[in-house]
Formats: structure tokens, C-alpha cells, sequence
């Protein structure tokens, strides 16, 4: 099922409410596209309902989806940005609501692909090296929050990850925390989505070499610590008990 934001009156709102709201006997599902981006060539919302979660969830799958079509689990990335039509007293104010919680997605992921396109420059600048768009539902890096789409930059000689990261919140809230995340092995950085790239780039590469520091005092200590130990038992230490 496939509607565009865009199309919310008349008609139209009947119908989308009626496959987006929650059937106490049954699940339903609604999507609609996002156009417009940068890094590809557009996004599928999922809206999922059921009345054993108790909420209407929210998945983005990529590729703009036709009526009908059938999308896998596995190509549908969770984001914890629900829709809540709790409040709404009528039918009429649940149609608002629906309409005005799923336009507030679809800014939030225009500007975070719009962000996410103005770093790929500064991190190219940066790595001297090149700079691939990573699609994939599962990153090789953990990361500090949830993920808001499947898209990201990578920089692989640094294995360096960005990608775009939400707060949890529902989309009554209005639109949720966003930010950029930068992520590298075992360290990671969010940055608030204003933020000048260049200047969150520089932050994360002291960080990343301060943690390279501490992590060569680490070993340079445990490896001390080895032959210390080592040591002792060649001098035929006690053991233990």
C-alpha cells in the first residue's frame, strides 16, 4: 500500500486512515514514499499496527514501493519514531494527526539525507581517500543511537561510519532529536545536525587518536604486567592457596 504524504484529503484520508489504524481483530499496515534525496533515490515509511504491540510502529525500506508490493522483514530497518493517534476525539482529528505526524518524518529524513550529502565532501577532505555510500540495514560499527534511515557514508581506509541517528519519541512529540553519528571500531561520537562537518570531523579525529593512545598505554601496561609475572615464576614463585 503506497500513498504519498502529499495526498491527505477527501477520500484519500479515509482510506489511509482506515488501513493505518490499529483493527482490534487484525494488524494494519500504510506507506508512503519520500522523494527528493541525495544519497538515493527514495524511501519507502512503513506504518505497522497491531493490536497485541500496542503501537503503531514505524520501518523504512528503500526503494519508492508500488501498491501491493510485498516487502521482507529483512529489508525493513526499525526506527522508534511512532505514530500516536491517542488523543485525537474524532475521526476528523485523527486524520490531522496522522497527517501531520507523517509529514513531520518525512522532514526529519530530508534533512538528514540533505546533511548527510553536505559531509561526504569534508570526509574525503579529511581520509584522502575515497568516500562509498553504505545501503545496508546492518552497519560493521556499533553505534551510540538508533539509526533514522539505511544510508551512510564510509570512509573504508579509516573504517570510519556516518550515518544519520534519532532519538526515541513518538511523532506527536513533533519531530524528534537528530544528529549525526560518527563511528570507528570501538569508539562513536553523535553530533548535533547544525553542526559545521569540518568541525565535527577534526573532534572525532582527536578523539579517535586519544583513544589510539590509551588503548597503546593499555597494552604497553599489560604486556609489563605479563612479563612481570613471567618473571616471578622464573624464580620459582609460590603459587596461589
Amino acid at each position: 500500500m503506497d500513498e504519498p504524504i502529499g495526498q491527505i484529503d477527501g477520500d484519500d484520508a479515509d482510506d489511509l486512515l482506515r488501513r493505518a489504524l490499529i483493527d482490534p481483530d487484525a494488524s494494519a499496515a500504510v506507506a508512503l514514499k519520500v522523494h527528493g534525496l541525495a544519497l538515493t533515490d527514495a524511501l519507502t515509511v512503513v506504518f505497522h499496527g497491531r493490536a497485541d504491540l500496542g503501537t503503531i510502529q514505524t520501518y523504512i525500506a528503500h526503494g519508492p514501493r508500488t501498491a501491493g508490493s510485498a516487502i521482507g522483514a529483512g529489508e525493513l530497518l526499525r526506527v522508534p519514531c511512532d505514530l500516536d493517534l491517542g488523543d485525537a476525539e474524532s475521526r476528523g482529528e485523527a486524520e490531522e494527526a496522522y497527517a501531520e505526524q507523517a509529514r513531520t518524518l518525512r522532514d526529519a529524513l530530508l534533512a538528514a539525507d540533505t546533511v548527510l550529502a553536505i559531509w561526504r565532501e569534508p570526509l574525503a577532505e579529511l581520509t584522502e581517500g575515497e568516500v562509498t555510500i553504505d545501503r545496508s540495514l546492518d552497519l560493521a560499527v556499533r553505534l551510540p543511537a538508533h539509526r533514522l534511515m539505511p544510508v551512510a557514508l564510509v570512509a573504508p581506509e579509516r573504517r570510519l561510519t556516518i550515518t544519520p541517528v534519532c532519538g526515541a519519541r513518538t511523532l506527536a512529540e513533533g519531530r524528534p532529536p537528530l544528529g549525526i553519528a560518527c563511528a570507528q571500531q570501538d569508539i562513536s561520537r553523535v553530533y548535533p545536525l547544525p553542526d559545521d562537518p569540518e568541525r565535527c570531523l577534526e573532534d572525532f579525529a582527536q578523539l579517535a587518536a586519544e583513544h589510539a593512545r590509551r588503548m597503546a598505554d593499555r597494552l604497553d601496561h599489560q604486556e609489563v604486567s605479563v612479563r612481570r609475572f613471567l618473571e616471578l615464576n622464573g624464580d620459582e614463585f609460590p603459587p596461589a592457596g
